[in-house]
């Protein structure tokens, strides 16, 4: 009985560090984070439209499209989808995109799509992709728009952000399409 009485107390100090104390201490600390832990979000003409570090699906072909999604894009499943590169259902899946990329895409190589264009990243959110992934999509977006070719590069270029200290160039999917939103206004 005396282990029973312990083992019973152990689990309620444990249900009440854990499910209790730790969450509002993580509530705590995210007040001081920016924007109190709720995320950079990115306005247009006072509307949240989205968020700096969070991607986006974007599937029209006026628009740059960011890297596919294992979650579909819903921020609260962030996750990769734990299939290897030898899987069998991964490779026919990233086989298809490619082969979608390539319909839309049909001045294009197999060879020239960017892997980050047909895989998703870990947590199956990345707002950025490469400046090649940007570059590829320069002539449909300006087809779609029917803007000049040349202006859509331009700015695809303009957008490219260089790291800190180490690591890759990147464009940010969501701040490139605002960009191009307000380029076809200006224009």
């Amino acid at each position: 009985m005396k282990n029973i009485t312990s083992i019973i107390k152990f689990t309620v100090l444990i249900v009440i560090l854990f499910a209790v104390i730790y969450p509002l201490a993580m509530l705590g600390i995210a007040q001081f984070a920016p924007n109190k832990g709720k995320g950079e979000t990115v306005m247009v003409n006072g509307k949240v439209i989205g968020y700096q570090k969070i991607g986006q699906k974007f599937d029209k072909a006026i628009y740059f499209w960011g890297r596919p999604s294992a979650v579909d894009y819903n921020a609260a499943g962030s996750a990769g989808s734990n299939k290897g590169a030898s899987n069998a259902d991964y490779l026919a899946l990233v086989q298809k995109r490619i082969d979608t990329f390539l319909i839309v895409h049909p001045y294009l190589n197999k060879s020239d799509i960017p892997s980050d264009m047909v895989t998703a990243s870990g947590s199956g959110l990345d707002p950025n992709i490469s400046p090649q992934a940007a570059l590829i999509q320069v002539k449909r977006v300006a087809d779609a728009r029917k803007l000049p070719e040349q202006k859509v590069k331009a700015l695809a270029e303009k957008m490219i952000k260089k790291p800190t200290v180490m690591g890759t160039e990147t464009v940010n999917v969501l701040e490139l399409n605002i960009a191009l939103d307000k380029l076809k206004i200006n224009n």
